[in-house]
């Protein structure tokens, strides 16, 4: 099968931090029809406003070729479909295929004879091939590699990173034969600037994607647990990893939280379609239980520099600086400060939560007292639970009461500003 560039009609399902720089990329180059079934989200962006800050309001209203939608039936001019929608866990830490499963049904009740469909979601191995394409040919009536195409980019976005951007991170791409990979692999050729890697097979390809962020979350679990030990032998972990860092192969991963939509979901993937295949693995359900408990781990060591002080936790005036599941983001998904808040809140402490990067609106539904302007001399106790830029060149002691304590859980403040530090 073989097209021309003005042949091509590219639809975006799922326009959040994978598929909105996506749709402005392809735009450059084809037309291309953003679709996210959150209408609020499409009136933003139609308006040139992107709440997760990855896309300028120049690059969205100077897109010309780009249009955003929220109603199914206008993306039937499409005849290459790219799905970037969420794949959570459940509460039980199982793979949650509803929103792909979903966005599989709507894209098939569309799809035309000759159409290309890519996914983007992270799954677990023979997701695409298997749950996908069975989706995409029940609603269709299509057939896959005879009536339809099917192939699988994993996305790379790092939010908040300006630096390695969409185009500019190696782009892994395979097709479920290889006429369709060599054809998919040329239209993302065409926005990534770092080239692309042609996979060898689908089922590869969802592999590597993830192993990727199973391997920093193993990383972050020896930090993790380094900080841990290293602080029962009362020495400074972030002194130790600095030290070992002198030697050029070691990893300089730090401790702390891990949340977000990645690393602390990625490996549960893996898990799950390990165990389905009789294999239960060791080192990475290790490492999410580590991760997992982290923010367990920093109340305790919170609430025992409390009781040092002589400070009692109820009634305590507490600000925690950051909220957001990473620094210099307004991500919220999954971020684990806000388990340290509800921890402290247990305790009968009066919490409030300061983070510059989102506003009130973006955290109506978490049962938080947010602040938008902490006050000086306020507070009992000032945890910096989010490195923010803007937390690094302003001491928080200010906000402090005499005799209050500052909590550093990133080592992102200099030594004399912190009482302790993860």
């Amino acid at each position: 099968m073989t097209e021309q560039d003005s042949d091509i009609t590219i639809a975006v399902i799922g326009l959040g931090y994978v598929g909105l720089p996506l749709a402005v990329a392809f735009a450059r180059h084809h037309a291309v029809i953003g679709f996210d079934i959150d209408e609020t989200r499409v009136v933003e962006l139609s308006q040139g406003q992107d709440r997760t800050r990855e896309v300028s309001s120049e690059s969205l209203l100077s897109a010309e070729r780009l249009r955003f939608v929220s109603q199914a039936d206008e993306l039937s001019g499409a005849n290459h479909y790219i799905i970037t929608v969420p794949t959570p866990v459940d509460d039980n830490n199982t793979p949650d295929l509803t929103p792909l499963i979903a966005a599989s049904k709507t894209v098939g009740a569309l799809m035309k004879a000759g159409d290309t469909v890519i996914y983007e979601s992270t799954v677990y191995p023979g997701a695409t091939e298997g749950v996908c394409a069975a989706e995409l040919s029940a609603i269709s009536g299509l057939q896959l590699g005879k009536d339809f195409y099917l192939a699988y980019s994993p996305e790379r976005i790092n939010p908040g990173d300006p630096i390695n951007t969409l185009s500019s991170i190696t782009k892994v791409v395979a097709g479920s034969d290889q006429t369709t990979a060599d054809r998919v692999n040329r239209l993302y050729q065409k926005i990534i600037s770092a080239g692309t890697y042609l996979a060898p097979s689908i089922r590869v390809a969802e592999a590597a994607k993830a192993i990727e962020n199973t391997q920093r979350d193993i990383n972050i679990a020896f930090m993790n647990e380094l900080s841990m030990m290293f602080h029962e032998m009362d020495i400074d972990v972030l002194e130790v990893i600095e030290t070992a860092a002198t030697k050029w192969n070691f990893l300089k991963f730090t401790p702390g939280l891990v949340g977000g939509h990645c690393i602390g979901v990625d490996p549960y993937y893996l898990i799950h379609k390990s165990q389905e295949k009789g294999y239960f693995p060791q080192l990475i359900t290790t490492a999410r239980r580590i991760n997992e408990n982290m923010s367990a781990y920093v109340c305790e060591r919170i609430l025992k520099l409390m009781a040092l002080k002589q400070k009692h936790v109820v009634n305590a005036r507490i600000l925690v600086m950051g909220l957001t599941f990473k620094e210099n983001c307004p991500d919220l998904r999954n971020t684990r400060v806000i388990e340290i808040i509800q921890q402290m809140n247990r305790y009968h402490a009066r919490t409030e939560v300061y983070d510059p990067w989102v506003s009130k609106e973006d955290v109506a539904g978490l049962d938080l007292n947010f602040t938008t302007e902490p006050v000086d001399g306020t507070y009992d106790l000032v945890v910096v639970a989010v490195p923010h830029r803007q937390f690094s060149t302003d001491n928080p002691r200010r906000y402090l009461k005499p005799g209050g304590i500052l909590f550093d859980l990133k080592g992102l403040l200099p030594d004399e500003w912190v009482d302790e530090r993860l």
